[in-house]
């Protein structure tokens, strides 16, 4: 287990390992003491002096303002995959209005006079904020009864 500090009012996990020489840890003692703005003064001397960039070492999705403005231009936006979704109930058929209300009353455990109000005056959203295993389910679930289903 590592030991937790607060450091500049953030915790702050110190490994303790027996490999730490005692060079490393005043240095990173040091670093650890600099304000953003002499971070970024020291990520650009690295860059100049060593001949690299921050975002070849940069995960996926970075901190915000971390890095400041050492990330170049022409580097491609991070694209987040998208967590939640809505299920929207575009049409159901009049031969199949009773067996959606079922579903619908037992995915969202409405009464049935709000179950049936859902599915009048389509297009609505069904479900929203879920995820995209419960929004397949849903739309599995009620395409199987005949309506169509479609999942943004």
């Amino acid at each position: 287990m590592r030991p937790t500090r607060w450091t500049h009012g953030f915790p702050a996990i110190v490994k303790a390992t027996a490999a730490t020489s005692p060079k490393i840890e005043k240095l990173g003692e040091e670093i650890s003491g600099l304000t953003l703005e002499e971070a970024r003064g020291l990520v650009d001397w690295l860059q100049d002096k060593l001949g690299v960039s921050a975002a070849s070492f940069a995960p996926a999705i970075a901190v915000p303002g971390v890095a400041g403005g050492a990330a170049d231009a022409s580097a491609a936006p991070v694209v987040e995959e998208k967590t939640e979704f809505d299920v929207v109930i575009e049409e159901v058929p009049s031969n199949v209005r009773i067996a959606t209300i079922k579903v619908v009353r037992a995915l969202t455990n409405l009464a049935l006079k709000e179950a049936k109000d859902l599915i009048e005056g389509l297009p609505k959203k069904f479900r929203e904020g879920i995820s995209k295993e419960e929004a397949e389910d849903a739309k599995k679930q009620l395409e199987a009864v005949g309506a169509k289903i479609s999942i943004v």
